[in-house]
């Protein structure tokens, strides 16, 4: 059973910044062998490139949105644009329908897309570590997987990696989804459960920090990654794309990983940027925390080895592999046939 809460940001026009200088800056020795490419003069012409989000333009992904001011794309030859949507799902259909180049989604879109028949390949993991939670109050004793059955659940949408997670949370308890029922609240959804329309919420760290900043208290939080700790999300192309634009998609990633390193090394200047870049962004010490939580998750064993970006193979099979033996998915999906690392920068 599934309801939904109308939320939504209204979008307010980003203000331009001056221009800020340019600083090469060497990563730690875990990002090393990556500089910042904003020093060097662009090309005289632009390849423009799409990228379909998951989310509004907000200040976790401030680096992909700041362009305008660092120029890491612009360094690369690529002219960048973001297309919004609401959940990995979102992302997928905008890749899938032509509307964008690549998507920034969830490995368990990304398995219900391939299961469907779509040719796709992820090239680049952009959050190796699992920011998934589910969050509820403290009186409404909640404190494990089973304690949600029969009860009204909070997600960011039906395409998001929010409902995909809250999915092998209720799986680790023996439940399906038709056990609960799930409301769609949008990225504001701390608002309904302190209001009691829902009795607990499907969320991220970041999420989560914005609700305690507004108030939220005295909560109990079941972290997915206790049950499946793997990748957030990933960037995602068709295989036709892969196949076709490499030159292109490795311009992409090397600016990315620049963007990525800039915002790791630099989350002060980003926090700062953020206010007038992101939607959500107007508190510049509330950026600061969203950023740094983002920049950990960005980062793994395998990150610090072979550079922002790599992904651990064998972490992936086991997400399908569980995903597989939990029904989310009814075949088996090899990762080693549906992932390349052959696009990412060197290390």
């Amino acid at each position: 059973m599934k309801k939904s809460l109308n939320s939504s940001f209204s979008r307010r026009s980003f203000a331009r910044l001056a221009a800020a200088a340019t600083v090469v800056v060497l990563l730690s020795p875990g990002l090393a062998g990556t500089a910042l490419a904003a020093s060097a003069a662009p090309p005289a012409s632009l390849e423009k490139f799409v990228v379909a989000g998951w989310s509004k333009p907000i200040t976790e992904i401030t680096h992909l949105l700041v362009d305008e001011d660092k120029g890491f794309f612009k360094a690369r030859g690529i002219e960048l644009r973001y297309v919004p949507g609401a959940g990995g799902g979102d992302a997928l259909r905008n890749l899938l329908t032509g509307q964008a180049d690549i998507a920034f989604t969830d490995p368990g879109s990304f398995f219900s897309a391939l299961e469907k028949g779509e040719k796709l390949r992820a090239i680049y993991d952009i959050y190796p570590q699992n920011v998934f939670n589910v969050v509820s109050l403290k009186g409404s004793n909640i404190g494990k997987p089973a304690d949600l059955k029969g009860k009204k659940i909070g997600v960011y949408s039906l395409s998001s990696g929010t409902r995909q997670n809250l999915l092998v949370l209720l799986h680790q308890a023996g439940l399906r989804e038709s056990d609960v029922t799930i409301v769609v609240t949008g990225l504001l959804n701390f608002a309904p459960l302190m209001q009691g329309q829902v009795d607990a919420t499907a969320a991220t760290d970041t999420g989560l920090l914005v609700g305690r900043q507004k108030g939220l208290a005295d909560v109990n939080v079941m972290e997915v990654k206790d049950y499946l700790n793997v990748s957030s999300d990933m960037f995602v192309v068709r295989e036709e794309t892969y196949q076709r634009k490499k030159p292109l998609l490795r311009q992409f990633l090397a600016a990315y990983r620049d963007s990525a390193g800039w915002m790791i090394k630099q989350p002060d200047e980003a926090a700062a940027l953020a206010v007038n870049y992101a939607i959500d962004g107007k508190d510049v010490a509330v950026n600061r925390e969203i950023i740094g939580l983002r920049n950990l998750a960005s980062v793994s064993a395998t990150t610090r080895k072979n550079g922002l970006g790599a992904f651990d193979l064998a972490v992936l099979q086991k997400a399908a592999d569980t995903y597989l033996a939990l029904g989310l998915v009814q075949r088996p999906i090899k990762i080693s046939e549906v992932v390349s690392q052959d696009l990412l920068p060197a290390p």
